[in-house]
């Protein structure tokens, strides 16, 4: 019998692919993996037991919703260096009933007795990142229960049984999570409760230790028991205020009674035939939009991934977005944000002629429109067609390090984010959100949807948001591959707090870009370094294919993720 060699028969079997399914076996020039695709549900999430959750939630007929906030409360358990109940959450859900995308902006004001000229007295030029002075009201659960009510399906304590269990019970920590838990406590270990909430046995839980955290379990049973009220008007939100006003903080039972969601109408911009949608401000996601208005005017697709052109142009749309993002975003109610203005092509137009081809600028000033850092980033889809895309955060990993007796979650410091000094559109006052950095992503073809996706880490976000959308639709990767290739991150050319930069800040890229596009980028005038970790963010998302009727779903690498479905 005559044998055909191995490398033969796999050549001509390549012949007689497709080019898309012959390339896969081999890979790129980065390390990947295949996505994954199912036909009733997906989940990603940044930690598997989350996403197995929500697979669970979906399974017993579960909504989309259902299926995150599930997920969403076994993170803030299994990932507090990212989320928990302590922090503020966005949202954008695609409804199949009314064909139709909803935003909701679940982010918690500053409180009513703190005032600008409390920090001007104390001398502070920025507001701290730790302890009392940085804390907004956490809005996190009652969005939740803003989302349950409109589009969940199922009793809100089966959603948050999960998390419950896994409180009471333990789970063994994960690689990634594992460091960032050691990295967050070692600077907040000297807060009250950290080292007994979050230092069992006196340290960090390291990789495949159990951790319980059996106040979060009782916290979570309250309010699972007593809805929103239950951590907005009973003894939780009591508990918190006692502790701060303690801790010499400011809020106080009327900020959180006050508190509520507001849904929103979300933004959008077309890109290469696709519809790519974002929140209003306070948030952030306008600038991914104005990134996306300006790399559209470059042929990027000839161009390719990781050449000179790409990287390059990115990088100086990047500039020009974030100096109009110091300039003009800040809480709507209190400043007029020039949203139409800002994401008008004719605008973008206009601005993309201070990109130079070959020269870096060291600075853009703002345009005249006329019109942190560590998140959690999930999405979920169900099989009546609904989607979910879903950031919550602490801000700065775990947060303020301020820990309330006997709760078991860290408070959030999101209130870092505002400026001090006066007559700024994101200047402090009270009752007011702050600039936020967290923001999901929604893309729409022709009316109908398309992906829902996200990149958790502060500035980043923005960055990644575009990064993504340039793999998939400029140079025709798949969604798994789109997650999973090498970044760029540019270093703030402007501040929220409106400090401008002028020296045209840095470029990190991860390895697996060409050594010679780098000194190209370098000779252009480009400050540029070599880099690996957190600073690229963390990426989830979910594709539904409308020809095939599947959804599929993706988590990178550089994250403890997994996206499954079924």
């Amino acid at each position: 019998m005559r044998h055909t060699p191995t490398f033969v028969l796999a050549a001509s079997l390549a012949m007689t692919l497709p080019a898309s399914d012959a390339r896969r076996p081999v890979g790129r020039g980065f390390t990947t993996r295949s996505e994954v695709i199912a036909q009733h549900g997906m989940a990603c999430t940044s930690h598997p037991l989350a996403t197995q959750a929500a697979l669970d939630i979906l399974r017993q007929g579960g909504s989309a919703v259902d299926a995150a906030i599930a997920a969403n409360a076994c993170l803030g358990l299994m990932e507090p260096t990212g989320a928990g109940v302590g922090g503020d959450l966005f949202a954008l859900v695609w409804s199949a009933s009314d064909h139709k995308l909803h935003g909701l902006n679940a982010s918690g004001r500053s409180p009513y007795s703190l005032t600008l000229e409390e920090f001007q007295r104390r001398d502070l030029k920025r507001i701290p990142s730790y302890g009392p002075l940085p804390i907004s009201v956490p809005g996190c659960v009652d969005g939740w229960y803003t989302l349950h009510a409109r589009f969940g399906r199922l009793p809100m304590a089966t959603n948050l049984a999960p998390a419950i269990r896994y409180a009471e019970e333990g789970f063994p920590l994960t690689e990634v999570i594992a460091d960032g838990w050691a990295r967050n406590v070692l600077r907040l270990q000297e807060y009250p409760n950290i080292r007994s909430v979050y230092m069992p046995g006196g340290h960090a839980p390291a990789k495949r230790e159990l951790f319980l955290n059996p106040a979060l379990a009782g916290t979570l049973r309250k309010i699972a028991a007593g809805g929103r009220d239950a951590f907005y008007k009973g003894e939780i939100a009591a508990g918190i205020c006692d502790f701060l006003q303690r801790q010499g903080g400011f809020l106080s039972a009327r900020d959180f009674a006050e508190h509520q969601s507001d849904w929103v109408e979300p933004v959008s911009t077309n890109y290469r035939g696709y519809e790519v949608w974002e929140l209003p401000p306070n948030g952030q996601g306008v600038t991914a939009l104005q990134m996306l208005n300006l790399l559209e005017g470059f042929d990027l697709k000839s161009a390719g991934f990781g050449s000179r052109i790409h990287l390059h142009d990115f990088i100086e749309a990047k500039k020009l977005a974030f100096e109009d993002r110091a300039r003009f975003l800040a809480d709507p109610a209190f400043t007029r944000v020039p949203v139409t203005g800002l994401l008008d092509k004719a605008y973008a137009n206009e601005r993309r002629k201070l990109i130079q081809p070959d020269r870096a600028a060291l600075r853009y000033a703002p345009g005249d429109p006329q019109g942190g850092r560590d998140t959690v980033y999930l999405c979920t889809a169900d099989a009546a067609g609904n989607m979910v895309s879903l950031i919550q955060s602490n801000y700065r990993g775990m947060g303020s390090g301020m820990c309330p007796d006997g709760l078991g979650f860290i408070l959030h410091d999101r209130g870092e984010s505002f400026d001090l000094t006066t007559g700024r559109p994101n200047s402090y006052a009270p009752h007011k959100r702050p600039f936020h950095t967290i923001i999901p992503a929604f893309v729409t073809r022709d009316g109908e949807p398309y992906l829902a996706f996200g990149v958790m880490g502060g500035d980043m976000q923005p960055q990644g948001h575009v990064q993504i959308l340039m793999n998939l639709l400029d140079f025709g990767m798949n969604l798994q591959e789109a997650g999973d290739a090498p970044r760029i991150y540019h270093t703030d050319s402007s501040e929220p707090t409106g400090e401008v930069m002028s020296n045209g800040g840095t470029v990190c890229l991860e390895p697996g870009f060409d050594e010679e596009v780098v000194r190209d980028l370098v000779r252009a005038g480009h400050k540029v370094t070599r880099t690996t970790g957190a600073v690229y963010g963390g990426f989830q998302g979910i594709l539904w294919d409308r020809a095939n009727k599947v959804y599929v779903g993706a988590s990178e690498s550089r994250k403890d993720g997994q996206a499954a479905g079924w």
